[in-house]
């Protein structure tokens, strides 16, 4: 996390920063009690401006913009940023956090402000962009109104925004690795919030990763909000093979912080690709996004779906390899990258 107040002979600006995560193994658990790890991808952020001023403004930025040259550029636009911006992000978490402080007895100053959002994290491809703003923009309030909120208890409001405020089904893997940042092991045993109100959380040494790589497109985005509604549905009926996988993607993630404590992280390659072949056999994926797959395994590497569809995360032996994931993953028009995943030393 980073925040930074600055101030000048007039106000004082509050900037607070948010990254994308990727799901390492277990989800998409999260949503049904699982276990799930994941950790933060600083390769990209999400970040929020607020400053004081008479009236409470919130600013677009561009995702939100409604001018366009031509009737190409608002179709460009649309396959982009969809059809919705990051204003509606912002305006319930504002809310969401007013009522959060009002529940819990928290005293909020009656100081008026202005925030906007930038974000650079490549959209609808299962990188949790749209977490990130809300992230940032609550951290943001927190600070101007000086209240403190536990990284468990932010995980909990930031997704109430999204699932309570905007109905999005969500599930809490997202927000929880972006609350604690870093590398993060989650159970989400039911237990557990009916004793604590959250589930429990177990921060990793990053250092007991593998190589990884990350390879998107946006071409190959799934919509979240179409994407878990089966799902959940199958879930809620009882449907065996669904119930299962649930139960075996719990089983691979707690398998794989085991062997991440036990400096073993370079044999988590086949628990990915079982994490992603069992999602293939109960979702109706994509010509694209499983073309994708195969793509990056036939360069030798695992493979597996950072969160919903468009973009993928995996673990590749040697620089060699690296390169052959780049010059197979390339001509399909996808981007590779190594995801910085701990703060960088200045």
């Amino acid at each position: 996390m980073q925040v930074l107040r600055c101030r000048g002979d007039a106000f004082m600006v509050i900037q607070t920063t948010s990254y994308p995560r990727a799901g390492l193994i277990g989800n998409p658990s999260d949503g049904y009690h699982g276990k799930t790890i994941s950790f933060i991808v600083r390769n990209f952020s999400a970040s929020v401006t607020l400053w004081q001023s008479p009236e409470l403004e919130i600013q677009p930025a561009r995702r939100d913009e409604m001018i366009f040259g031509s009737l190409g550029d608002l179709v460009q636009d649309t396959h982009s940023y969809g059809y919705y911006g990051g204003l509606r992000l912002l305006k319930a978490s504002v809310k969401r956090f007013h009522d959060h402080c009002t529940q819990n007895g928290l005293s909020l100053h009656d100081r008026n402000f202005t925030i906007r959002y930038q974000s650079n994290i490549p959209p609808h491809v299962g990188m949790a962009g749209s977490s990130a703003i809300i992230t940032a923009c609550i951290r943001a309030l927190m600070e101007f109104y000086e209240i403190q909120i536990p990284a468990p208890v932010l995980a909990n409001l930031v997704l109430s925004v999204e699932t309570d405020e905007l109905r999005i089904p969500a599930g809490l893997q997202d927000r929880v690795v972006q609350a604690y940042e870093g590398l993060v092991f989650m159970n989400f045993a039911k237990r557990h919030f009916e004793e604590a109100g959250h589930g429990v959380y177990e921060e990793l040494d990053p250092t007991s990763l593998p190589a990884l790589y990350i390879a998107y497109s946006p071409h190959l985005s799934e919509n979240t909000e179409i994407f878990h509604n089966d799902i959940q549905g199958r879930f809620d009926r009882g449907e065996p093979a669904v119930i299962d996988a649930m139960a075996e993607w719990a089983t691979l993630a707690q398998q794989g912080r085991d062997l991440l404590s036990q400096g073993k992280g370079q044999e988590l390659g086949p628990l990915l690709n079982r994490n992603f072949d069992l999602r293939k056999s109960i979702y109706r994926l994509s010509q694209g996004n499983l073309d994708m797959i195969e793509a990056a395994r036939s360069a030798g590497a695992s493979a597996k779906f950072t969160g919903s569809g468009g973009a993928i995360v995996g673990i590749y032996d040697g620089e060699e390899m690296f390169e052959r994931l780049i010059t197979t993953l390339t001509p399909l028009g996808i981007k590779v990258l190594k995801p910085i995943i701990a703060p960088q030393v200045p």
